[in-house]
């Protein structure tokens, strides 16, 4: 049978693990009139979560467009623009709704092709001045408001219109959002901090419009329920001690949890076992050295020295203390705030707030568990 080990965010409820609560939460909220606010780490499942809830979505009120639209390769307005038009070309199957949609642009002329290889929509707009781009972000809104039929657009990595040089995005896109009746929103990050100061912050454009809602880790025994179950389906057995093995070495965090699954199904014969499970856990770290020696060059030698000193913990809570900093020769802990701020913003350390505090991890699990070996 086919790897049911999926690496794509989704395809199906079948291979998706979980997340019925926040899946019910979410939908409830559209179909009540509450725009979402979705954060979480990358690589949790945030983007799979979207497309579970449209899946639902398209059950319930089949009518409903649904466009998600990822923003993370957006660098300014204009690609912003770029990107939002693709996704409603792409979601948006009636020929004559697109013609008005390309009718709304008033001051410039969209082109629209399609890639010769992927068949994806392309648009190109030509601008000749920075008032033309606003006026095409408040038409495309426009447009949308105008429809006769409910429209869902979730926007992906949306802590990147922050980076947006010479116009204050979050004020902009809040004026042309909020008038909108027909149109729900789910904007999703992966920057905590940003994230939560965007939609949290008294001082912010969109303070408290949203339902914020925090993505954390499957619990443990369903993903190994879930994890057992497709292996099951595959024709194969799997010991607990493995099934918690592959738990403990990615963490349980999902896109290193589902490659890791899906290269023991690939390489296994019969009954697996930690042999089995150790061999491909091997494999992921040898095909990935080139990766994480690439990000070496992107650190400095004390940033690296302090992301290997991490990694050998597994998880640090207080990364300024004498103890770690001593144990590990790192200098003085001014010098360890600044480079943990700076691999936090590089997103090569991950930041996770809890009760008792702030806790740190190398982000890339694969990366952390190479890491620890040197």
């Amino acid at each position: 049978m086919k790897n049911p080990f999926i690496l794509v965010p989704y395809e199906n409820k079948f291979l998706f693990c979980d997340r019925e609560t926040e899946t019910e939460n979410i939908l409830d909220d559209l179909l009540n009139g509450v725009n979402v606010t979705l954060i979480s780490p990358r690589r949790l499942g945030k983007t799979g979560l979207i497309y579970r809830v449209f899946d639902e979505l398209a059950k319930k009120e089949p009518s409903v467009i649904k466009c998600y639209c990822d923003i993370y390769s957006a660098s300014n307005v204009e690609d912003f623009i770029k990107l939002l038009a693709e996704a409603v070309v792409k979601n948006v199957q009636d020929k004559s709704i697109l013609k008005k949609f390309f009718s709304a642009f008033g001051g410039v002329r969209p082109l629209l092709s399609y890639d010769s290889i992927s068949g994806t929509p392309q648009v190109t707009i030509t601008y000749q001045n920075d008032k033309q781009k606003e006026t095409s972000i408040k038409e495309i809104f426009d447009f949308l408001g105008k429809q006769k039929k409910k429209i869902v657009v979730a926007i992906d990595e949306f802590q990147e219109i922050r980076n947006f040089k010479d116009v204050n995005m979050e004020a902009l896109l809040r004026t042309y959002i909020q008038p909108l009746k027909n149109v729900r929103f789910i904007f999703c990050g992966s920057k905590k901090h940003v994230m939560t100061d965007m939609f949290t912050n008294a001082k912010s454009p969109f303070y408290e419009s949203t339902h914020c809602i925090y993505l954390g880790k499957i619990e443990h025994d369903k993903y190994v329920r879930f994890i057992k179950k497709l292996f099951v389906m595959g024709k194969f057995t799997i010991d607990d001690e493995s099934l918690d093995f592959i738990m403990e070495w990615t963490r349980g965090h999902t896109f290193y949890t589902q490659s890791l699954c899906h290269r023991i199904f690939k390489i296994s014969t019969g009954a697996i076992g930690l042999e089995t499970v150790k061999k491909a856990c091997a494999q992921l770290l040898d095909e990935g050295i080139p990766g994480f020696l690439e990000r070496r060059n992107l650190i400095t030698d004390k940033q690296w020295l302090f992301l290997k000193a991490v990694a050998k913990e597994g998880c640090v809570s207080q990364p300024t203390s004498g103890a770690f900093i001593s144990k590990y020769k790192l200098g003085t802990s001014a010098a360890v705030k600044r480079i943990v701020e700076s691999l936090v913003d590089k997103e090569l350390l991950l930041e996770e707030l809890s009760l008792e505090g702030k806790s740190y991890s190398v982000y890339n699990v694969f990366m952390s568990r190479w890491l620890e070996r040197l």
